[in-house]
């Protein structure tokens, strides 16, 4: 049953998203909670709730003034972070670790397949999550703790994903850019669902992942949450739960100042199942997510958790002041006032003993349900080794990628474009977790996984489709995208046109930081898109990737390199890989051997025409300007022609290999790209010449663009001559 955001009671009528009970939740026109005092918010008058809850565990509630006192006592000894949500939402984190109506989670093995997820998308709360990872038995020390925002602590100021930097167990995600966490616990409710549809039977289910993640006022006015929203509506995501934090403020105001919307109402509109409780009343937190968990109807749910900010230290507490570290100069007194010791960092022995057992109790859920694998295992030999390949993200080298791809045809012209399209369907094929998807460009991208299948609703509720529909999100699918691969087992790539990419920028930046092997798909990659003119025309966008570091930026000049830049983006595993492809046909390279232009793109750039004389002049070029190279340098003996698809491969070869591609004693050299000129410099040195376009394109046929940027035969040729 849809639950109603208007709430009529003796007469009042209450909207939800305004309505602020200090106990309770509204469940359709009921009230859910303990007897509450009336308030009065932004001017609104809210309700008197009726006592209807048991009391609170005395448990809980001594673990959540505890959690409040680490938060305080990290944030006050380096004096910097965020106060206002650790201690806003303690509750909230005593339910999530300490109930049975929580999470299902097992803090010695922080990486079991079938954990529920907790993504904290506020992630500038950071010290919420660790106070409750230390509680909860993580491998946390308190000695962490204490290092907040420490040099190379595991506690930094915003939670990172595992990786070679950092190793926090429990966080499931980069979080930090504000949204981007509901959109990545999005992704990870989809992969839940694929995983559950893929290898699940009938005797046995090993998946049954909840994802609950953490909001504010901030995540949910930023757009990217708005189309994460539309799309797990879409897709029937009901494993997904959303503890929206509501307590009417940001950082520079009171949200009324920017927010006036009724988020309730906006929400159910997109599909959601919705309910407002009072965030600090334990019950009502855990009848709201024990509710929310077991209502499969294929809604995802929004817990509107109204709380105050900053709770516990009564000069800054509910106000924006408390966002921060502005109560920092407070912590002493008002540690006093929620009955701390003066000792720092405590926790009492009655907390310690009180997570031990609910670890013993979530250990044993855990080694049932190793029963149920080790039966399923044997039950199901094949699906076992799949699923093995996924926890493992075993994938084959990309020289075992490249020998199921066949040779192309090298008396065809085709776009790039198109041979991604020929390249996907056999490595799609040989890797049955590597899914695709595009943001309503299926068409032109040409990533369509042909015997893949569709995911999702509209497909019969087809979770085991290959192919993900994102509509026009670019953002949202991104922080999907990054979701997929947090979850662990899938590979996923998405598409749209290059010139769409700064769409998604924020996230892609993510994936690199979090070293997420997330694959991307950018067509329409120059001032050759031609006739839709300047605003799709991307001259500055892949310098513009190239330059985020650990993203791994593919330019292939034709369908052989195509299908290396394929296999590279799939073998990678320590970052994402963006493959720009173009909308206009090139000319096949058929005078360099396959062999050279797939192993060449392999290493970033290669000697595609070595000089027939003294070596005089060095073309370097990518994609569809290395054509332009080749039929110039023909005419030249002592030109040597570079194609240089990825910066980054070749900057991370070894000298020896780099000295053999370009030469020091060679300073006569000239480059070529249909887009901005600067980072092209590092190649020439300062005697050489860049040649491209630091202006915006024009609408006209592509070819007749090219022709006046001189981004064509004619153009270079010219150049080349006066060069000389």
């Amino acid at each position: 049953m849809r639950l109603t955001s208007l709430i009529s009671i003796s007469n009042l009528v209450v909207h939800q998203s305004h309505a602020f009970l200090n106990g309770g939740a509204f469940v359709g026109n009921q009230i859910v909670g303990r007897a509450s005092t009336s308030l009065t918010r932004g001017g609104r008058q809210v309700l008197k709730a009726v006592a209807t809850a048991p009391v609170v565990t005395e448990s809980l509630t001594k673990a959540a003034v505890e959690a409040r006192g680490l938060a305080m006592d990290s944030i006050g000894y380096c004096h910097s972070g965020h106060l206002g949500l650790p201690l806003g939402c303690a509750e909230i984190g005593a339910v999530l670790f300490g109930h049975d109506s929580g999470l299902t989670y097992n803090p010695e093995d922080p990486q079991w397949i079938n954990r529920d997820r907790f993504v904290l998308s506020a992630g500038h709360g950071s010290m919420f999550l660790y106070s409750w990872l230390h509680l909860a038995g993580y491998d946390l020390p308190l000695e962490e703790v204490k290092n907040f925002r420490r040099f190379h602590s595991m506690t930094p100021g915003h939670p990172e994903f595992p990786n070679s930097e950092h190793n926090t167990p429990g966080v499931e995600a980069t979080t930090g850019p504000l949204g981007q966490g509901v959109a990545n616990a999005a992704g990870m409710a989809a992969a839940a669902k694929m995983a559950a549809a893929r290898f699940n039977t009938p005797s046995h289910e090993i998946f049954s992942n909840t994802i609950v993640a953490l909001c504010g006022d901030g995540c949910i006015q930023e757009g990217v949450s708005s189309e994460a929203a539309c799309f797990s509506a879409q897709e029937g995501l009901d494993n997904l739960i959303v503890v929206y934090d509501a307590n009417d403020v940001t950082l520079d105001k009171m949200a009324e100042f920017t927010q006036k919307e009724d988020v309730a109402k906006r929400y159910e509109a997109y599909g959601w199942d919705v309910v407002t409780i009072d965030g600090h009343d334990l019950n009502a937190v855990s009848k709201a997510l024990a509710d929310a968990k077991s209502n499969k109807n294929g809604n995802p749910k929004l817990i509107i958790a109204k709380t105050v900010i900053g709770k516990g230290i009564s000069a800054i507490e509910g106000t924006n002041a408390a966002h921060g570290e502005a109560g920092v100069k407070y912590v002493d007194e008002s540690r006093k006032e929620l009955g701390l010791p003066e000792e720092k960092w405590y926790v009492s022995p009655e907390t310690r003993s009180f997570f031990k057992e609910k670890a013993s109790s979530l250990k044993d859920t855990y080694n049932k349900w190793q029963d149920t694998y080790k039966a399923w295992q044997s039950a199901n030999p094949d699906l076992a080794k799949l699923l093995q390949s996924g926890i493992d993200q075993s994938t084959p080298s990309a020289q075992e990628l490249l020998k199921v791809i066949p040779e192309f045809d090298q008396t065809k012209n085709i776009a790039t474009r198109e041979a991604g399209s020929v390249v996907l369907q056999p490595l799609a094929d040989a890797l049955p977790l590597y899914v695709s998807g595009s943001a309503d460009l299926h068409g032109s991208n040409k990533n369509y996984i042909k015997n893949g299948g569709d995911f999702g609703v509209n497909f019969g509720k087809s979770y085991t489709g290959r192919n993900f529909y994102y509509g026009i999100r670019e953002h949202a699918m991104g922080s999907i995208l990054n979701g997929i691969n947090y979850f662990g087992l899938f590979r996923a790539s998405g598409a749209t046109f290059l010139v769409f990419a700064d769409y998604l920028r924020a996230t892609i930046r993510v994936a690199s930081l979090a070293e997420l092997p997330v694959g991307y798909i950018f067509t329409h990659d120059s001032i050759g898109v031609g006739e839709d003119g300047p605003t799709h025309q991307p001259v500055e966008t892949v310098s513009g990737l190239r330059v985020i570091p650990n993203l791994d930026v593919i330019r292939p000049a034709d369908p052989e390199e195509t299908a290396a830049a394929y296999a590279a983006s799939i073998e990678r595993k320590e970052g994402p890989t963006a493959l720009i492809l173009t909308r206009q046909n090139v000319r096949t390279l058929s005078e360099i051997p396959v062999s050279v232009r797939r192993e060449g793109t392999l290493k970033g750039a290669y000697v595609a025409k070595k000089e027939t004389s003294d070596l005089q002049l060095i073309i370097l070029a990518s994609g569809s300007e290395v054509q332009w190279a080749m039929d110039v340098a023909k005419d030249i003996p002592g030109a040597r022609v570079v194609s240089m698809p990825s910066m980054y491969r070749f900057d991370m070869q070894p000298e020896s290999y780099k000295e053999s591609v370009l030469p020091a004693a060679c300073t006569k050299r000239i480059s070529i790209e249909a887009g901005v000129t600067p980072l092209w410099w590092k190649y020439v040195g300062t005697a050489g010449k860049v040649l491209g376009t630091d202006k915006f394109g024009l609408s006209a046929p592509g070819d007749k663009v090219m022709e006046v940027f001189g981004m064509d035969y004619k153009g270079l040729k010219r150049e080349v001559e006066a060069y000389m």
